[in-house]
């Protein structure tokens, strides 16, 4: 244990608890028990914020950690994710703002409250409601896993032991979370992804700064990535041919290419269905917002490809260590001063906390409205709405610790693979819904069902290399007829939208009913200055 690295990062941690709680007076209105205060902030972000709030969302802790470690470990398509987050953000440009104006005209705080507006179905609400609530569980638990590598690395929290001494870091950072998001909701996240990403910047810049400098520069890096990677291909090709381990390179060969690019495409069209990501959307103040953010938010994609690098920097730097999730930690505690390594561990742990708080937040809000409300209490006031979910924020967090403490830490990453799969086939409902109804609402519920079923089907035969016996070991499945290899959640969102297709008119001849769309044509261009549309909230007046 470095004393003066666990000084800094402890240091840091504690000044990013108290703005947590400092976050509750921060912008606050007089009456804090509704769902548009607790779980959207008012519904008041300008850009700053949001830019801010949007990429402390969705640049998690585990992506600084998993992205690069992919590259450490050799991956064929380990760059997808730089790629998916360039493609997503014209995806975004187009759709967001029309869901941010009707959901403001009509008070939606989450995408399964536009689905059943729009198709009048508490139904197809639902299967959007529980396919969100699925898909942000692993990435809760996968936040802890992020912060659980870097305490490992830094001697806090050790592999051995007694359990409750092991894991007791663990336990008072997110006891520490659930206490600030309790009593400040969304504001918490969103005044710490100030710091977070403050810190990020800084620790990455450099990081792709000084530490090629120590191996010789950028040339030595790569030299020393590809030698290493060949090495291993030598040495394991027999292995490798009997399908018992991946092959190694640093660009992906003929036949990963159409793997590498739906990946990328498809995590792309995943990112922005995820809750977790729409509520910091419908927390801004006009739609202008939006779109200034679509534009500016790709600067974290020049970031994280400058982090997916440091991979190489690693193998450069020879850090050896049997998880790869542990690579760029160790690179920092070998290459860094003690007090600038205690800034890169508190970086990546803060950047656990802020896309946690919003996670479960955003779970609170499914729960709360599309199945308390929906199911259990339809008559329920918005102060019962915001305790309730207050509450349950508290059970998901306890949830995703208990899931990451129980269970191994590769169950979670493969849980997570099926996120992807299972968000993805929510698109059809939400983002087609935004531009026309011509899909049926009983259509778009069949081919969710088969969407859901067929993409954990197929997750579910796929091997972990090495491992024979083993289930959801990776991302990748042949397309049917044919012998490429694509990622399993375009597979599975091609099925659903031929079930939408091929459905849709049936029902339609056959006179089933459609059900009443709330909604109108007006509701989609709605702005900050219309009728029943909320300007940016005072601090002093009480949301109605």
């Amino acid at each position: 244990m470095n004393g003066v690295a666990v000084g800094v990062f402890v240091f840091i941690f504690l000044l990013v608890t108290v703005m947590g709680f400092a976050a509750a007076r921060w912008r606050r209105a007089d009456d804090m028990g509704s769902l548009d205060e607790w779980g959207l902030g008012g519904r008041g972000f300008g850009t700053f914020i949001t830019w801010f709030l949007v990429g402390g969302d969705i640049y998690t802790a585990y992506t600084f950690i998993a992205v690069p470690a992919t590259m450490y470990a050799g991956s064929v398509v380990g760059f997808f994710a730089v790629p998916y987050t360039v493609v997503v953000y014209p995806l975004i440009f187009l759709f967001l703002p029309r869901l941010w104006s009707v959901s403001h005209r009509h008070g939606f705080v989450t995408p399964a409250d536009f689905v059943t507006g729009r198709y009048g179905s508490r139904g197809l609400g639902l299967a959007v409601a529980v396919t969100g609530l699925l898909a942000t569980m692993p990435y809760i638990a996968l936040q802890l896993v992020g912060m659980q590598v870097v305490l490992e690395v830094m001697g806090i929290g050790t592999t051995t032991g007694n359990w409750f001494v092991k894991d007791l870091p663990l336990f008072i950072a997110f006891a520490v979370l659930a206490a600030y998001t309790y009593s400040s909701g969304l504001r918490a996240p969103a005044l710490i992804a100030f710091v977070k990403d403050a810190l990020i910047y800084l620790v990455i810049i450099v990081a792709v700064l000084y530490l090629p400098s120590q191996v010789g520069g950028w040339g030595a890096v790569f030299d020393a990535a590809k030698d290493s990677f060949n090495g291993f291909n030598a040495d394991n090709a027999d292995t490798i041919a009997a399908g018992g381990a991946n092959a190694r390179a640093i660009i992906p060969p003929g036949a990963a290419q159409w793997a590498y690019a739906s990946l990328a495409l498809g995590s792309a069209m995943a990112l922005f269905m995820y809750p977790h990501s729409l509520t910091g959307v419908l927390a801004t103040k006009d739609r202008s917002v939006i779109r200034r953010n679509a534009s500016l938010l790709p600067a974290y994609s020049f970031l994280l490809g400058l982090l997916a690098l440091l991979g190489f920097v690693a193998v450069a730097a020879g850090v050896k260590v049997d998880n790869a999730q542990q690579s760029v930690p160790q690179l920092f505690e070998n290459e860094f001063p003690g007090w600038f390594a205690g800034v890169g561990f508190a970086a990546i742990a803060i950047g656990a906390l802020v896309p946690a708080a919003i996670m479960s937040i955003a779970a609170a809000n499914l729960w709360t409205r599309n199945i308390y409300r929906a199911f259990i209490n339809r008559g329920a006031t918005p102060a019962q709405e915001a305790r309730q979910a207050k509450l349950v924020s508290l059970v998901v967090k306890l949830g995703a610790l208990v899931f990451v403490l129980a269970l191994p830490n590769d169950f979670a990453i493969n849980l997570q693979l099926l996120g992807g799969v299972w968000i993805l086939q929510t698109l059809p409902s939400v983002v087609v819904g935004l531009f026309t109804r011509w899909c049926h609402r009983w259509a778009l519920l069949a081919g969710w069902a088969v969407g859901m079923l067929y993409g954990t089907w197929l997750a579910y035969g796929v091997a972990t290399p090495g491992d024979p016996g083993s289930h959801f070991g990776g991302s990748l499945v042949m397309f049917p007829f044919t012998d490429t290899k694509v990622y399993i959640a375009v597979v599975a969102f091609v099925a659903n939208v031929i079930v939408v297709v091929v459905v849709t008119p049936i029902l339609r001849m056959t006179g089933v009913p459609e059900g009443d769309d709330i909604t109108s044509d007006d509701d989609y261009h709605a702005d900050a200055d219309d009728p029943d549309v909320l300007d940016e909230l005072d601090p002093s007046v009480t949301v109605r």
